[in-house]
Order: C-alpha cells, then sequence, then structure tokens
C-alpha cells in the first residue's frame, strides 16, 4: 500500500484554548460515530468517552512533533494506549493532529489499511509505537519507555491511558509494583474509570474496589478527576506534572461516561463493540454538531 502523504494535516498548537479544543472533541467524535458506522465494527463507547484526554494531550499537554515520526520519540513526550480497542478516537486524534492524513481515516478496519481495528506496528502507522490489542501490557510499556528516558537523561514525559476493566489484568499491577519501587517519576498515567466493560458493569464483573486506595498502597500519587469536561481535565494535568521528578509516578483516575456526547450510547456497556445503524448515525451526527465540520 502506498504511503500517503501529510499535506492536509496541521501540527498541533499548544495555545489551544478551551473552545477551540471543544470544537476540535466534537469533530473528532463525528470521527468516530462515522468510522465504526461505515464498517459496522468497532469500539465507539470508550472512544467517545476518552475524547476530552487524547485531545488534550495531542493539541494542548504533550511537546511532540509528528514530522518525522519515529519510534525511540528522544526528547518528545509519548502516549501509550493500552486499552487499544479504543482505536477509532486515537486514529481520529493522530490524523488531526498531524501525523496522517485524515482522508486515511476513511480505510477504519477495511483490507490492508494501516488503521486496523486495534492499533498495530507492524503497518508502520506514523503515531503507533506499541500494539495493543491484547490488554494488560500498556502501563509497562510506558513504565519501560519512562525509565530508558530517565537512563537517558531525556526530560520528556510518558503518559499512558488503560481502561478500567482492564485493571482486571494481573500484569497492571505488576507494572504498578515496579514503577514506585524504581522511582519513575516521569510518567502520568490515567484509567478511564467508566465503571463499564464489555460484560457489564465493572462492580457487577471484577469489582474494583478503591482505586484510589490501592494504587496509593502500591506507591503512587494518585488524583482524580471529571474526564469529560476540559474545564477540571487540563487542571489536573497540569497538577500531575507539578507533581513529575519528586520520586514516585502519578496516577490520574478519570471519571467518564462511555459514549459521552451522543446521548443514547451514553453510560451503557452495549456500547463497548456495536456501531450505529443508519438512523443511529444520523441522530448521532446531529448532536455533534460543530462549526465548520471537516468530515473526511
Amino acid at each position: 500500500m502506498a504511503q500517503p502523504t501529510t499535506s492536509e494535516t496541521h501540527a498541533p498548537e499548544a495555545t489551544k484554548s478551551i473552545p477551540e479544543l471543544k470544537q476540535i472533541a466534537t469533530q473528532v467524535r463525528r470521527d468516530i460515530v462515522r468510522m465504526v458506522h461505515a464498517v459496522n465494527s468497532g469500539h465507539p463507547g470508550g472512544s467517545l468517552g476518552c475524547t476530552e484526554l487524547l485531545v488534550s494531550l495531542y493539541f494542548k499537554v504533550m511537546q511532540h512533533t509528528p514530522e518525522p515520526f519515529d519510534m525511540d520519540g528522544i526528547g518528545q513526550d509519548m502516549f501509550f494506549l493500552s486499552n487499544g480497542h479504543i482505536s477509532p478516537v486515537f486514529y481520529s486524534v493522530l490524523a488531526r493532529s498531524g501525523y496522517f492524513p485524515v482522508s486515511e481515516l476513511a480505510t477504519f478496519r477495511k483490507l490492508n489499511s494501516r488503521l486496523q481495528g486495534h492499533p498495530a506496528t507492524h503497518e508502520h502507522l506514523p503515531g503507533i509505537r506499541i500494539a495493543s490489542g491484547s490488554l494488560g501490557q500498556g502501563l509497562s510499556v510506558a513504565t519501560g519507555a519512562a525509565q530508558a528516558k530517565k537512563l537517558n537523561g531525556d526530560k520528556s514525559t510518558v503518559f499512558v491511558l488503560m481502561g478500567d476493566g482492564e485493571l482486571e489484568e494481573g500484569q497492571i499491577w505488576e507494572a504498578a509494583l515496579y514503577a514506585p519501587h524504581h522511582k519513575v517519576d516521569n510518567l502520568i498515567a490515567f484509567v478511564d474509570r467508566n465503571g463499564q466493560q464489555i460484560d457489564g458493569p465493572t462492580d457487577k464483573i471484577g469489582g474494583l474496589g478503591d482505586l484510589r486506595a490501592k494504587f496509593e498502597a502500591f506507591g503512587w500519587r494518585v488524583l482524580e478527576t471529571d474526564g469529560n469536561q476540559f474545564e477540571t481535565l487540563l487542571p489536573t494535568i497540569e497538577e500531575a506534572q507539578g507533581l513529575l521528578g519528586q520520586g514516585v509516578p502519578v496516577m490520574v483516575l478519570m471519571d467518564t461516561q462511555m459514549g459521552f456526547g451522543v446521548d443514547f450510547m451514553m453510560g451503557s456497556h452495549k456500547w463497548h463493540g456495536v456501531a450505529p445503524n443508519d438512523e443511529q448515525l444520523a441522530t448521532a451526527l446531529l448532536q455533534l454538531e460543530v462549526e465548520k465540520a471537516s468530515d473526511y
């Protein structure tokens, strides 16, 4: 498959205002529902719920350069998506922040596409540094990347996102033990605490209990925030950045609603991995109006 150019994309600007970020988030949500609808496949619920976080990181918080992209990320902040099934939001944000053409979103989950259902490195898609189809691995990878930066004298930060249902994977807790013990203090981790997973509410499936107390017992500095409001999320990220370099990693427990922004999807695990039909798509797009929409 020929490698497309990035002539139609633009680099992110750290000076974006909250109203501008909200417009970007709405456009990203339009991308998400259109992508999964087009192939009747994908995971809209968690993608919609995590839109504010990824937009915040790529358009406001992270120091990163889309071009040229390399796997090492030396001197740049790095982001790892552990719950890789929410690839629609990741792909949309990467495209709209300049990593590859927005038009390539139309190839999502199609044969020979670089935009597979779960992010993979085999396709050499810019912005993707790990394959994350299997849950539970992202915190380990992010911890290793952060530790490597420290060993190399690289002052940039590593960010990672996990799902709350994903915390039922044992490897998460191995990494959670490792990072504080080794003073990996250039790492900010996020948990998408939407209370839902594929089989139902998390408290009915695995019972996560008091996540703040658990991570604090493991040695993390823990913050909590509303992950669907830029007004609360951005100050929390800034606070997390202020805690770096103090000998411990930072965990942000981010309360979100699955399907946020589309009323009939919100708060229900049924939209974990179900695509909207034609009528539902039309309803969703009416709710996701944006000034000067730039749909691919």
